[in-house]
């Protein structure tokens, strides 16, 4: 990160970051732990070695580390990632038809498991099927591989269909509440017109605005050329 950027990035969070001096202590400067908290998203060091590096407790550090992520998703959320509109739905689905050549797709679904310790007492909650702890990121993204919705912390042995369900996403794409556009024709098509859909893969179900490939078996040149059209439109996320 250059420092310019630093700047930015610090003077957006530096009131939720500035703490008062006491009698006891002095507090620790917004730009300490602003670089503390990059320090450890970068590198991933554990608390312990971080601690060695900043002189400052681990429970300290841990507790920086905690407020000022919760503090970067609360200001800049709205920033990085706003709640769609019709208008970027459409440019989303512009952008897949030019990629991939697959019409009316409004983003690439699936999940991420992201490696863990095994927390006190969770049992087998966070054990996957790669057999190792994990927490899911949920992510739909565009064609140009940015996130435009994310869903973050299910259990590692939870399906991604079924955090999909239970998640805001699924529930509001369910009721509606997306601010899809309009339903319009396929190009070069005179058949009534097609909703816009998420393309996933053979873990999620159908549903309107959920859309999956054919089984592999039996498959006519037709169901062969969908299959390949919505696997590069998939392979966004690789």
């Amino acid at each position: 990160m250059s420092v310019a950027t630093f700047d930015i990035l610090l003077a957006s969070l530096r009131s939720g970051l500035a703490f008062q001096d006491t009698t006891i202590r002095r507090s620790i400067s917004p730009e300490e732990r602003l670089l503390l908290t990059l320090r450890f998203l970068a590198t991933g060091n554990s608390f312990a070695s971080l601690h060695y590096e900043y002189l400052l407790g681990i429970s300290t550090i841990s507790g920086i580390v905690c407020h000022t992520c919760q503090l970067i998703w609360q200001r800049l959320r709205e920033a990085v990632m706003p709640t769609p509109t019709a208008d970027d739905w459409l440019r989303i689905a512009d952008g897949f038809y030019q990629s991939s050549q697959f019409p009316n797709c409004i983003g690439a679904l699936d999940g991420k498991h992201i490696r863990v310790k095994k927390p006190p007492h969770s049992g087998s909650q966070y054990f996957n099927f790669k057999q190792y702890f994990s927490i899911v990121l949920l992510a739909l993204v565009d064609s140009n591989y940015r996130f435009i919705i994310v869903d973050i912390g299910a259990y590692g042995s939870t399906a991604d269909a079924r955090i999909f369900c239970s998640s805001r996403m699924g529930e509001r794409l369910r009721a509606n509440q997306l601010a899809l556009p309009e339903p319009r024709r396929l190009p070069g098509s005179s058949a009534s017109a097609a909703p816009f859909v998420i393309v996933a893969d053979e873990g999620f179900a159908l549903s309107p605005h959920v859309m999956r490939a054919f089984p592999r078996r039996d498959l006519d040149d037709r169901k062969r050329i969908f299959n390949y059209r919505l696997s590069r439109a998939r392979n966004t996320l690789q």
